[in-house]
């Protein structure tokens, strides 16, 4: 059977896939990427863990892997397939398409930024699904972004695009690692209510999740806390979708995980706030932590299909509801 092979790494782990021709995913499995071990160590583990999902498959399908696609966090140069630089993984310049290109034994390999990927995968068979523009923003310990156009992601000139969470919304607030002060993520992520619920509350420990259960209890802390946040948020999205005008806005990353508690409060300030921009339909994401395997295995399946994104899409709809995780 047709496969290829998808790898999503993060910070602190690793998350891969065998994805068939319709995008489902057949087998999967996660590891640890040994960031401890140093950034050698992480490529070394990336490869080691590619070659043994090539066995596998080769094994229970009984042909090779025909590709591969790799999502990986940080500055990435997907044109010439090079990992430039990714802070929590401590490496530079990790010519990660040809490392695995080699070692898969010369099958054509894709490399992305992990948001853009998942990206990839909600735009064309997630919460966008069927839309010819969107824009994806994950809340998490920052905020970054992925423009969808015509089921393809918007790289940028640089590889910056889409890089939403140094959108400046509070000039002069709290300065961020970027170099500038008020940069969105600042207010706005996971780990910003994070900080501020804990400040707020007198509880170190506390994080974002409680604040929202503080929230839907009526703690006046707490919804000064979210007001702020949401504030600052869709602040930041009316920007985008003033340059961008996606079709659909999808939100999704830890912070999204408060359900309406987020999008109610979210809506309302997004429409209060545009004036003759259209007010595009705001979603949360359909694909949770699933989304950078299954956007590799587009990315995969993307060099080995003639057929245009639309039709790709069409047939990778059975992997919006993935089968339960393999060890």
């Amino acid at each position: 059977m047709r496969h290829v092979i998808a790898l999503d790494v993060g910070g602190t782990g690793m998350k891969a896939a065998l994805a068939g021709p319709g995008g489902e995913l057949l087998h999967q499995a996660r590891r640890a990427t040994g960031r401890e071990r140093g950034p050698e160590a992480v490529v070394a583990g990336i490869l080691d863990f590619a070659a043994e999902l090539r066995a596998y498959g080769a094994d229970r399908f009984g042909e090779p892997a025909g590709a591969a696609g790799v999502a990986v966090p940080g500055i990435v140069d997907a044109e010439q397939g090079v990992a430039v630089y990714a802070a929590n993984l401590g490496w530079r310049d990790v010519p990660l398409r040809r490392l695995l290109g080699e070692r898969l034994g010369s099958i054509p390999v894709a490399l992305g930024h992990d948001v853009r990927t998942g990206g990839l995968a909600e735009g064309r068979i997630g919460a966008g699904r069927g839309a010819d523009r969107f824009l994806f923003v994950p809340l998490g310990t920052g905020i970054a972004g992925a423009i969808g156009i015509d089921g393809r992601v918007e790289a940028g000139a640089h590889g910056f695009a889409g890089e939403i969470g140094h959108v400046v919304v509070r000039p002069g607030g709290l300065p961020c690692p970027c170099g500038q002060r008020g940069c969105l993520e600042r207010f706005a992520s996971a780990s910003a209510v994070s900080q501020a619920w804990a400040e707020a509350c007198g509880d170190p420990e506390a994080d974002a999740a409680d604040c929202a259960k503080a929230v839907d209890s009526g703690d006046a802390r707490a919804l000064a806390v979210w007001r702020d946040a949401v504030d600052a948020l869709a602040d930041g999205l009316v920007t985008a979708l003033t340059l961008l005008d996606p079709r659909v806005l999808i939100i999704g990353g830890g912070l999204a995980e408060a359900g309406e508690t987020l999008f109610t409060p979210l809506r309302d300030a997004v429409r209060r706030r545009v004036t003759f921009q259209k007010l595009p339909e705001i979603v949360p994401a359909a694909l949770g932590d699933t989304a950078g395997c299954l956007g590799a295995g587009l990315m995969a399946w993307d060099l080995l299909d003639t057929a245009s994104p639309t039709h790709t899409a069409s047939t990778a709809a059975t992997a919006a509801t993935p089968p339960e995780v393999t060890t």
